[in-house]
């Protein structure tokens, strides 16, 4: 399919053709001026993980995904990692865990109240507002499963670090399905919304509040985690250190001097010397970075390092003393391993190949690797 809308690719070897042939689908639809695709860019429905697309007016929310306002936040404690070495105390901080974060929602008992910034919002249907009323506040600060984890880990001075990766949960899927429904169908099928039209700036909106709960779940999941640490072995949190970036989101930029609709579904942010954060998999290293603002990249970065095996084909492949030896002197709840051979280090790429293609568009400015781990499953 020809097109001569740009599409910029970060990639070590050949792009997949599958993650090819979505790319070029994707450029030639409705109001698109840009895509840049990321080196961890891996196969998803309609658009691929790992892709920024840059729109004049048109609003794809697809190009966003379900787990709207996805994202990581790190930050520093003043303690050494080391700390965490006795497998006793490592068991004390993980059982923490599994009470102050659950999986999947909080007993409505126990369910946290929600800021009143994110009360004082409607959304923009009463289904939406039905599904805020039931799920919300019993969803916030809640892990969720696939991905998603916290991890704690050692920088290299052997400073003790936490890293999380959250979203926001049903709520953001729920949004995401709505606004499918209102959406036109495009002429390559990919479904679209005016952003100035009625049915673009509902969608802007809910966005937006789901952008803010995904943040406000990481926060209160930041401060379990340090109330975790500070009972277990006296760990005081770094406010000044505190990092969080979305990299599921639409937000308007200005690029090359043309006001964008800037898509980033699996991308961060990497505007010069903006933080950003990329996770590599449970058992390999994770790093912070700077962006270095790259217009070709639309001032983005890739937000992990991308699965290398579907999830089906990781568990068809990867056993349960595979992944044991994969994640040799990492902490973390055997009991579960078998449900979590998909998120083996080798179903994911190596981050080290993903940081190298994208030397362009952001710097490594901190190495950290795993040294205890909690995952939903």
């Amino acid at each position: 399919m020809k097109t001569d809308v740009p599409v910029r690719t970060w990639h070590e070897g050949p792009l997949p053709e599958g993650v090819k042939a979505a790319a070029h689908r994707l450029a030639a639809s409705e109001g698109v001026r840009h895509v840049a695709v990321m080196p961890d860019a891996h196969l998803a429905e309609d658009v691929c993980i790992g892709t920024v697309v840059g729109t004049r007016d048109t609003l794809y929310p697809s190009a966003v995904g379900g787990d709207i306002g996805c994202g990581v936040a790190a930050i520093g404690f003043d303690v050494e990692a080391s700390c965490l070495a006795a497998p006793a105390v490592a068991a004390r901080v993980l059982a923490g865990l599994y009470e102050r974060v659950p999986f999947v929602r909080h007993d409505r008992h126990k369910a946290p109240v929600l800021p009143d910034a994110l009360c004082d919002r409607p959304l923009s249907s009463p289904r939406l507002e039905s599904a805020r009323r039931r799920e919300a506040e019993r969803q916030l600060g809640t892990i969720g499963s696939g991905n998603h984890f916290i991890e704690l880990q050692a920088d290299e001075e052997g400073r003790l670090w936490l890293m999380l990766h959250s979203g926001s949960r049903g709520l953001g899927q729920a949004i995401r399905d709505h606004h499918l429904a209102r959406c036109r169908s495009g002429r390559l099928g990919l479904a679209f919304l005016d952003a100035s039209a009625d049915a673009g700036r509902d969608y802007l909106a809910d966005m937006a509040w789901a952008l803010d709960y995904a943040d406000a779940s990481r926060r209160r999941m930041v401060d379990a985690v340090a109330e975790v640490l500070a009972a277990v072995v006296n760990a005081v949190p770094d406010p000044a250190s505190f990092v969080s970036c979305h990299h599921n989101h639409v937000r308007q930029e200005t690029h090359d001097g043309e006001a964008l609709w800037v898509h980033r579904k699996g991308a961060i942010p990497a505007g010069l010397d903006e933080a950003g954060l990329i996770p590599g998999s449970m058992g390999t290293l994770s790093v912070h970075v700077r962006g270095l603002g790259r217009p070709e990249a639309l001032g983005s970065c890739a937000h992990g390092a991308g699965r290398r095996l579907s999830r089906t084909e990781a568990r068809r492949r990867i056993s349960v003393p595979q992944l044991a030896r994969e994640a040799a002197g990492v902490f973390f709840d055997h009991r579960l391993a078998g449900a979590l051979r998909d998120e083996a280090p080798s179903a994911y790429k190596d981050v080290d190949v993903v940081l190298r293609a994208q030397r362009e568009l952001a710097r490594v400015v901190r190495r950290l690797r795993p040294v205890l781990v909690y995952k939903g499953v």
